[in-house]
């Protein structure tokens, strides 16, 4: 087995090859890959673009489009507002295949958490799409996504809330979100088609993940569905509102009132640690709110305080249940 020797650090390396001339022309291409750095970037474009004509002038800016529009609804303009990050001017005019990855580290240094998420995103896409020979950034040295703390909305700033909202239809919004956990979008485009008063639930299909969530109605949720259209739109006028600016309303009324570090997704955090809370099993919730929910996973991994009995208690309370399962013995039997 054939090796190289670098003769400036003296540190060999194998080249996995028996064969003498393969070897020669791997140490000739090493060797010219540094006499020649630039040259060798000519050569290896050549090479590219004879199987891609755009290899030569295709920039992140024309990967970004690309990208959108393989998008829809409100993913798609997620990316258009990712398209107009200012982290990433720089880098959009740049040609791909000329792009070094001390520019991405210096972007993601620069820019917001979300320019983590979506210029990760980018740069994958392109190395998928083959726009790319090889990853700029390898995946072990992309800085770990950081984002803050989240917390669920408390039932006392929901009743104040609620009690400062004069608009009917958003009133019955917020409540609603207290008890059915939904997400924003998913609650303004309920119908009143998804209540099934003979059964007694309310179901959905969830817009961001196609999974069906199902809740048993209580008194409360119950009288509150009735208040609002017996058919069509749940909420005629929210549906119609952007997702940003429902969020926007919801923030000035927490302004209003002094709430800070909440959004509309507070809501769906807060049932999923009321849930954990009051010991409802953890299959139980993914049903309510849809499979997978991240809210769920994190109320139920660590985030929800539990009361936890002593074990003997928990153990006197499980022979109590059992006893009281137990069918009551028969009456002995006299003798005549």
């Amino acid at each position: 087995m054939y090796y190289a020797v670098d003769k400036t650090t003296g540190k060999p390396t194998s080249l996995h090859t028996t064969n003498e001339d393969e070897a020669q022309q791997i140490i000739e291409a090493k060797n010219n890959s540094v006499r020649q750095p630039i040259l060798n970037l000519q050569i290896a474009k050549a090479y590219l673009a004879g199987s891609d004509d755009g290899m030569k002038t295709r920039t992140w800016q024309n990967a970004i489009e690309a990208l959108i529009g393989t998008k829809k609804g409100a993913n798609q303009e997620r990316w258009l507002r990712v398209a107009k990050d200012k982290a990433l001017a720089p880098l959009l005019p740049k040609v791909i295949i000329e792009t070094q990855g001390e520019l991405l580290l210096h972007i993601l240094q620069c820019g917001k958490v979300s320019t983590n998420v979506y210029l990760r995103r980018l740069h994958n896409f392109c190395v998928d799409m083959n726009w790319l020979p090889w990853p700029l950034v390898p995946k072990r040295q992309w800085p770990a996504v950081e984002y803050k703390e989240k917390r669920a909305i408390t039932l006392a700033e929901h009743l104040a809330i609620v009690a400062r909202e004069n608009n009917p239809e958003r009133k019955a919004f917020y409540k609603l979100a207290w008890y059915l956990g939904a997400s924003q979008s998913d609650l303004a485009f309920l119908q009143a088609e998804d209540v099934d008063w003979n059964n007694n639930v309310i179901s959905y299909r969830r817009m961001k993940t196609g999974t069906v969530a199902i809740m048993r109605l209580d008194e409360e949720m119950a009288e509150l569905l009735r208040d609002l259209p017996g058919n069509g739109p749940l909420f005629p006028y929210l549906r119609t509102v952007r997702a940003g600016d429902r969020a926007t309303e919801f923030k000035q009324r927490c302004t209003g009132l002094g709430i800070k570090g909440v959004s509309l997704h507070s809501y769906r955090y807060a049932w999923a640690e009321r849930a954990k809370t009051a010991g409802y099993p953890e299959r139980y919730a993914q049903v309510n709110i849809g499979q997978n929910s991240k809210a769920v996973h994190r109320a139920y991994s660590r985030n929800a305080p539990v009361e936890m009995p002593a074990l003997s208690e928990y153990e006197r309370q499980q022979k109590a249940i059992i006893g009281n399962r137990n069918p009551e013995p028969a009456a002995p039997a006299v003798a005549a």
